[in-house]
């Protein structure tokens, strides 16, 4: 036999204590999973028994909503998700089309400003700016190559009364 192969007194020790606890832990394992009660069963409700329906509550919307009254900042949140779901519908979204979501969304169309959505010379815009008028706070959101997709901001109203600098077009459908 090879000392290593050999048992010690130090290995017999150190087995000893261990068989002798977990024995009785086995066995009380055992003794107590053979005591507890089965799982409670449901009650079938019967003629006799009420069955009480979910009380409703109030849904909490999903996500931002507009702010009647409120300012360009308490809205933006609002205003990004309109447009940002304008574009998930039609990704060659014009002026029009941002118009229509933002009415349909509640904001009045007479306090929104849009440039056009072709150049001078008739080209297509690289990119096209609109904006809501909040008091004397403005939404201002501009789509295209040019912004590099969607971008907006907040800022204040014009000296001039209204949110865009330079050429608007008629806002008259």
């Amino acid at each position: 036999m090879t000392a290593l192969a050999r048992p010690t007194a130090a290995r017999r020790r150190w087995r000893a204590p261990a068989v002798v606890l977990i024995g009785p832990a086995l066995a009380l394992a055992v003794t107590l999973s053979a005591c507890s009660s089965p799982s409670p069963t449901t009650p079938t409700p019967t003629a006799s028994t009420p069955v009480e329906s979910p009380t409703p509550t109030a849904s909490v919307p999903a996500g931002p909503v507009l702010i009647p009254n409120g300012t360009a900042a308490q809205n933006l949140p609002y205003f990004d998700k309109v447009n940002q779901a304008t574009i998930a519908a039609k990704s060659g979204a014009q002026g029009r089309d941002f118009i229509d979501a933002l009415v349909a969304a509640g904001f009045a169309k007479g306090d929104m400003q849009l440039t056009a959505d072709t150049t001078t010379i008739g080209l297509k815009a690289n990119s096209i700016q609109f904006s809501v008028q909040l008091g004397a706070t403005c939404l201002i959101g501009q789509y295209g190559a040019d912004a590099g997709g969607y971008q907006s901001t907040t800022s204040a109203t014009l000296a001039t009364g209204g949110c865009l600098i330079g050429q608007t077009r008629p806002i008259d459908w």
